[in-house]
């Protein structure tokens, strides 16, 4: 599915993984995480793909709001668990969307 965001600016989270071999508890905290960005002010919407490379894309109002989903205590936890047992890599971006187009049949 396609996040319908607001008029541009707003801001961009992308998350790239390669996933490790030890994968205990990552689809219940995934599922949480997803969740709980949700429930995030200035959370705006999720694009995601998996195959050999997952992307995560997240949609902010604004890079404070990045930050406190950053900070929040039960990320932080998914975040120690990602970099200890379930991604063998991963890049995390944030960029500003200045323009965007949307087509829908």
């Amino acid at each position: 599915m396609i996040a319908k965001t607001p008029q541009p600016p707003y801001y961009v989270v992308i998350f790239t993984t390669i996933k490790s071999d030890d994968l205990t508890g990552y689809d219940e905290m995934n599922a949480r995480m997803f969740e709980l960005a949700q429930q995030q002010p200035g959370y705006l919407g999720i694009e995601s793909g998996r195959g050999a490379v997952g992307v995560s894309v997240t949609y902010w109002r604004s890079l404070e709001d990045i930050a406190a989903w950053k900070a929040n205590a039960e990320h932080r936890l998914a975040q120690e668990k990602g970099y200890s047992q379930w991604y063998q890599a991963f890049a995390t971006r944030v960029a500003v969307v200045e323009r965007d187009n949307f087509f829908e049949r």
